[in-house]
């Protein structure tokens, strides 16, 4: 089997500065990355390091990663041996399987995409080979790029993308009055899309859902007699990390076009950049035109057009139904 150019571990705080000393101590040198505790690179050795906060979570990548992990990582720092056991392991991860995720989801700007993967033993295989991980381990769009390649190519994979552009977006909205039923229904469609393609498929992967059963009613005949299952950390799973770049790729290529048609440069997320913008937008091309550029609901449309846009009710807490 090719050995990994890409692995992705989760830390303990503890466990990141052990491994900060160690590179220290070893002569690595560190260097500038957004989002990340630290990152370091050493001449020679064919592999980069970085520990990004959110989690934190180590990946590394180069050609000299299996050598890394194994010799480094794992015994020195996590205290486990699993890089080329993965299939002991883990079996659940190469049985055949659908995964499904989704991307725009928290961004004000843009569309909600989401996509589903389908992978066997040599499809997962294939897939951990070239490096695919959950898209937001990747800070590059360019490598989004070339990994939704390899998703696409690769032999036996079955996939399916459907993207909702804010217009239709925000009909949907208003529509289901809720985001997690508009993901049930989303996640659904590509279940279902994928199912038609891989009709003998036992089992499907997603993220975890505020409330799991919102996607289980919202499946139809097909998806209804396979295994579902929803669980927090799910990217970690090839086929749902494939499904995540194959969403990703399609939300940036939106914003990119988006931002060469509207002469300004679109940002992503919903921090104070998203809102100047916003009101720019509508300052330029008035109010109406947020709709076909952004999703409404969220608050700052009401921030940028007061008038035009009501607040949104305040947030409630969901609550387990009792049984």
């Amino acid at each position: 089997m090719t050995a990994p150019i890409s692995h992705t571990a989760p830390l303990t705080s503890e466990q990141a500065e052990r491994l900060r000393a160690l590179l220290t101590e070893r002569g690595w040198k560190f260097v500038e990355k957004p989002h990340t505790l630290f990152a370091a690179e050493k001449p020679g050795e064919k592999v980069n390091v970085a520990v990004y906060t959110k989690g934190p979570k180590v990946l590394v990548q180069g050609k000299g990663t299996a050598e890394f992990v194994q010799f480094l990582l794992e015994p020195e720092i996590l205290g486990r041996a699993e890089l080329g056991y993965a299939e002991e392991l883990q079996p659940e991860m190469f049985s055949p399987h659908i995964g499904i995720d989704e991307s725009g989801k928290g961004d004000f700007f843009g569309p909600l995409v989401v996509a589903a993967v389908y992978v066997d033993r040599d499809i997962a295989r294939a897939f951990r080979a070239a490096g695919i991980q959950d898209s937001k381990a990747i800070g590059s769009d360019a490598r989004i790029r070339q990994l939704a390649e390899v998703v696409r190519t690769t032999p036996g994979v079955a996939y399916e993308i459907f993207s909702l552009i804010p217009e239709r977006y925000n009909a949907a909205y208003a529509k289901f009055k809720n985001l997690n039923r508009l993901l049930a229904w989303g996640h659904a469609k590509v279940l279902e899309a994928v199912l038609e393609q891989r009709p003998d498929c036992p089992r499907a992967l997603s993220d975890q859902f505020a409330n799991p059963a919102l996607l289980k009613r919202a499946l139809q005949t097909r998806g209804k007699a396979i295994e579902l299952e929803s669980r927090t950390k799910a990217e970690s799973d090839p086929a749902v990390a494939a499904a995540s770049i194959l969403a990703r790729e399609r939300f940036v290529d939106w914003m990119d076009r988006s931002s060469k048609a509207y002469g300004e440069k679109i940002p992503r997320g919903a921090g104070v950049e998203v809102s100047r913008v916003a009101k720019n937008l509508v300052k330029e091309r008035g109010a109406p035109f947020l709709t076909r550029a952004a999703k409404t609901h969220f608050r700052t449309a009401h921030e940028a057009a007061p008038d035009y846009f009501a607040a949104p009710p305040p947030r409630q807490e969901w609550r387990k139904p009792s049984p």
